[in-house]
């Protein structure tokens, strides 16, 4: 089991990295033509309301509602049943998606007022952001239609076409921000038609792997039926179980639009650097684990339930832990490297350094979420991770509100992270006490193995690295010494925890 979930974990990490490398680019060429102003902080609030959503009811709680029915069709029902239950959904999840799309578009004002609302007081801000909204929004029926897809192919084990699906964000992007902004008469609306474009592009690149498995959807209505029930009443508390994180975040730009112009792009590209190890680890494990916990559950097999949660705890401790260290201590470095051109200047890497730092701090908390929810979800339990849920973005409020004072955006980023980790404590202590989790032998050992490595790792890069001298380098200097510095990071970790004797069977809890 661990070695299979080790391979297919590898696989969406994988396609994962590719996206994510793209998606710098793109974020480089967004910092180096249109930079940091009031226009960028407008497209940025108005991509993160349709992407919020996206990852609120697709990715969030449909997947999380919508895996573990399917996997008892695909484990106890027929092929027929099986296709029935997957038409009815496409089709009642598609009128549910047109509709809120319609509702978006024409509400887009109250939108902006509601999730910006610093921007009432930019006239021209605010007017940007509502038109940017209104061609953004019908992104989430598209990407909506793509996790609905993706579902049945990682039901299926086919792990790969999904997790490559999202390079074409990026690549729709870099097109619109090269060809088609210089033809605007607002050059920043031309990333609003990209995104809009990559919605459907996405979708017609997942419709031939649903081909060959014979489960291309055919729509029909189903809101009588039993498993689209069953989706529907787990979906209403998982929309909020899986995605505290993701409100967390809307809160903190909702909050950044009252603060200096920047604020809001600030706190975005800080967080694009920290969804890179998210995304690559902490996706791919939740794409990974949850059809697999699914599965076990549904055979009524609670040790290898158990396992597969322990073996993605310790992958999360094992390449968190150096992530978090990398981001803290290369904050400024790596936004120097990657944005700083042209509009994106050396107080832009500044201000983007602090809330990168804070936000990294989290990682770990963000991850784990990641992989302790499905030890939920999988089981039909959306009540527990609702709950606490709920108590994470009442501490996240709180500190947000505490810490925007004295650290202004590094205050709302630092927050989300706390909250993060409440969160992801809450959740594993509740698993744990219930039994459903039980740590396999060998924990304390591999965390001091892992601890030791990350300070030896530290230590390193704190001693050796100076952030000042990435300013007055060119940019070929500042890659190359960036990936120095990665890869001689990296490298005393590895070696470290070879000296202390960690081995990959460690990760399946065999210590001796």
């Amino acid at each position: 089991m661990s070695r299979q979930l080790f391979k297919s974990t590898l696989v969406v990490g994988g396609m994962t990295l590719i996206s994510r490398v793209l998606g710098f680019i793109r974020d480089m060429l967004i910092a180096h033509i249109f930079g940091v102003n009031s226009a960028t902080d407008a497209f940025f609030v108005a991509f993160k309301i349709p992407n919020f959503l996206r990852r609120l009811f697709a990715e969030g709680a449909f997947a999380h509602a919508f895996v573990p029915v399917l996997s008892d069709y695909k484990e106890r029902g027929s092929k027929a049943a099986l296709k029935q239950f997957i038409d009815k959904t496409a089709g009642t999840l598609s009128v549910f998606l047109l509709l809120i799309t319609v509702v978006g578009v024409v509400a887009a004002p109250v939108l902006i007022m509601l999730l910006a609302p610093g921007f009432m007081w930019q006239g021209s801000q605010y007017e940007l952001s509502v038109q940017l909204l209104q061609i953004t929004f019908p992104y989430l029926f598209f990407i909506a239609l793509v996790a609905f897809a993706g579902g049945i192919l990682n039901a299926h084990g086919q792990f790969a076409i999904p997790a490559l699906t999202p390079v074409f964000l990026n690549i729709c992007m870099i097109a619109a921000a090269i060809w088609l902004a210089p033809l605007m008469d607002e050059p920043v609306t031309a990333l609003a038609w990209g995104v809009f474009a990559a919605g459907i592009v996405q979708l017609l690149f997942q419709l031939p792997a649903l081909m060959r498995l014979g489960l291309m959807p055919r729509l029909r209505l189903g809101f009588d039926d039993s498993g689209v029930k069953r989706i529907i009443s787990l979906m209403l508390p998982a929309i909020f179980s899986v995605s505290v994180t993701q409100i967390n975040l809307l809160l903190d730009t909702l909050i950044a639009s009252f603060l200096t112009v920047g604020s809001v792009s600030w706190l975005y590209y800080s967080d694009r650097l920290v969804e890179f190890p998210l995304g690559i680890l902490g996706l791919a494990l939740g794409t990974v684990i949850l059809p697999n916990l699914a599965k076990s559950h549904a055979a009524e097999d609670t040790a290898a339930f158990s396992n597969a949660l322990d073996w993605g705890l310790r992958l999360v401790v094992l390449v968190g832990l150096p992530a978090t260290i990398g981001l803290v201590l290369l904050a400024e470095p790596m936004l120097s490297t990657l944005f700083q051109y042209n509009e994106f200047g050396v107080s832009d890497v500044h201000f983007a350094g602090l809330s990168l730092k804070a936000y990294s701090l989290g990682l770990l908390g963000f991850i784990l979420i990641k992989v302790l929810v499905p030890g939920f979800t999988s089981r039909g339990d959306m009540k527990t991770p609702v709950r606490y849920g709920v108590y994470a973005m009442i501490v996240s409020l709180g500190l947000n509100l505490a810490l925007v004072f004295p650290l202004a955006h590094a205050g709302l980023a630092l927050a989300t992270s706390l909250g993060a980790f409440f969160n992801a404590v809450l959740l594993l202590r509740k698993l744990h006490k219930d039994k459903v989790y039980q740590p396999a032998s060998g924990w304390w050992l591999f965390l001091v193995r892992v601890s030791l490595a990350g300070g030896v790792m530290a230590a390193s890069l704190y001693y050796f690295v100076d952030a000042t001298w990435w300013n007055d380098w060119s940019s070929t200097v500042r890659v190359i010494n960036l990936v120095k510095w990665i890869g001689l990071g990296l490298a005393i970790y590895a070696v470290t925890l070879l000296v202390t004797g960690l081995r990959l069977k460690h990760l399946t809890g065999r210590m001796r």
